[in-house]
């Protein structure tokens, strides 16, 4: 580690290898030498004079980039695609006039940046896919197991843990299928010149339309993608940046409220992150156990967010077929959104498969508000009993505001039940009412619910993706 030179968190602290090798520069620079040698095969194909000598001596070098040439020519000529030219060519003499034979600086450029970054949106999906198989088994084990509600973070109607998976689960869901999506449309710039309009190539082929045409179609094949946009300026439109980056958006918003839940529910002690034996969690306060990996993800997760604005006015703001003030934003933009999205499905894994659920305390706030919650159904039992509904009604709005009172001002247990016992109006004794005032008397459909979910829908999306390794994740810090 360099102590002396800023680096950023999101490659020394965050994401992990794979994702930081393909926005690497030997990455690029090999993507670059693959365009180059695929280029010159498909110009061949297609009746240039390019021997399979020259290509031959383009592929034996493809990997060992001569990086020094190539450093040392931008200082001289300050431009990058055109220094990696000139070191190809001197480890490529033969082939040396032929390398980027029509081409422009976005035919290497942008067609890597598309390349890597739909090399990127899998790995996200099989992180994706990973978290969905964690909470799917976290969902179905506790697919019965009543607990508190909240609307407005205030008690309702209980639901069951699982139950409340599912929602997380659903949120990945949806991310999952905007990431196929995407994929589904791959698409290369291909090799469109200057302004779009293929001039160059035209030129170059005698003014062979069929051929100019046919170019872009060997090139996406040879480079494993099924077509090129149709149309371009000299580069590819900047609302695929923005398109990629919403739905990176998308996965951090639906990683945050995953740990927003988190960290309320430790707060309230029901559910905990996992915490190592040797973990820290105060450097004051030595008993405490902060939530420190929910709230990275949610930190690292409004980041991206933020991030996702970049490429909207970058694709806005674009002057007809192209301008540069694109090119430094979307090294930095589009690279840490997905080293920070891969960072937080790192910690959105590492957090649901640790995850601790405290039963005993979940009971004990239901046990706490579950009489308010019961009283519509002790009413309506009374009424069967022969009791008079608006009579009750009043009773048990007197009775409750009595218990409400001990809970809040004095800290008291809520006795509700007591009192209700109590009340010879009711005519029911403790014992029935405990049998009434079960929870999953409460929880309505939530358990089927549960079980049809994982059943129905995840289980047969899990089924797709059976190949995808059952990993377990470590994080940094």
């Amino acid at each position: 580690m360099q102590r002396d030179t800023y680096e950023s968190p999101l490659s020394s602290r965050y994401a992990d290898k794979k994702m930081k090798y393909l926005f690497s520069p030997d990455k690029k620079f090999r993507t670059w030498r693959r365009l180059w040698i695929a280029l010159a095969e498909a110009e061949k194909e297609l009746g240039l004079n390019i021997t399979d000598e020259q290509i031959n001596e383009m592929k034996a070098h493809q990997d060992d980039i001569n990086y020094e040439v190539a450093e040392a020519r931008e200082k001289e000529v300050r431009h990058d695609v055109m220094s990696h030219v000139y070191a190809f060519g001197v480890q490529c003499p033969k082939a040396e006039p032929i390398i980027h034979l029509g081409a422009t600086s976005c035919y290497v450029g942008d067609n890597t940046d598309l390349i890597i970054m739909n090399e990127a949106l899998c790995l996200i999906r099989d992180k994706i896919v990973n978290v969905i198989r964690i909470l799917s088994k976290f969902a179905m084990k506790y697919r019965s197991l009543p607990t508190l509600a909240f609307t407005h973070f205030q008690p309702a109607q209980p639901t069951t843990v699982g139950k409340r998976a599912t929602l997380w689960i659903q949120d990945l869901l949806m991310d999952l299928e905007d990431v196929e999506y995407l994929l589904s449309g791959a698409k290369l710039l291909g090799s469109k010149g200057t302004t779009g309009t293929q001039a160059s190539f035209l030129e170059l082929f005698d003014g062979d339309h069929e051929k100019v045409r046919r170019l872009d179609e060997i090139i996406a094949k040879k480079m494993g993608y099924s077509s090129c946009f149709a149309v371009s300026g000299q580069t590819y439109s900047r609302k695929q940046d923005s398109r990629v980056l919403a739905v990176l958006s998308g996965i951090a918003q639906s990683a945050a409220k995953f740990s927003n839940d988190i960290r309320l529910l430790q707060h309230l002690k029901e559910v905990e992150e996992p915490f190592e034996k040797n973990q820290i969690g105060s450097s004051a306060m030595a008993y405490k156990r902060n939530p420190m990996r929910s709230e990275r993800i949610a930190s690292l997760a409004r980041y991206v967010m933020i991030d996702s604005l970049n490429p909207c006015i970058t694709a806005a703001t674009q002057w007809f077929e192209r301008t540069l003030d694109d090119s430094a934003n979307k090294r930095i933009s589009i690279p840490e959104a997905f080293l920070a999205v891969d960072g937080i499905l790192n910690l959105y894994s590492n957090v649901a498969d640790g995850l601790v659920v405290y039963p005993k305390v979940i009971q004990k706030h239901l046990e706490s508000e579950l009489p308010f919650m019961a009283t519509e159904n002790i009413m309506m039992d009374a009424v069967k009993r022969g009791g008079d509904r608006q009579k009750l009604h009043e009773r048990i709005r007197v009775h409750s505001m009595a218990a409400a009172k001990i809970v809040k001002e004095q800290g008291g247990k809520n006795d509700l039940l007591d009192r209700i016992a109590a009340d010879e109006a009711f005519g029911v004794s403790r014992e029935e009412l405990d049998r009434i005032v079960r929870p999953e008397n409460f929880v309505g459909r939530a358990p089927e619910q549960t079980e049809e979910f994982i059943l129905e829908i995840v289980e047969p999306v899990l089924k797709k993706y059976q190949n995808v390794a059952d990993e377990k994740t470590e994080i940094n810090v």
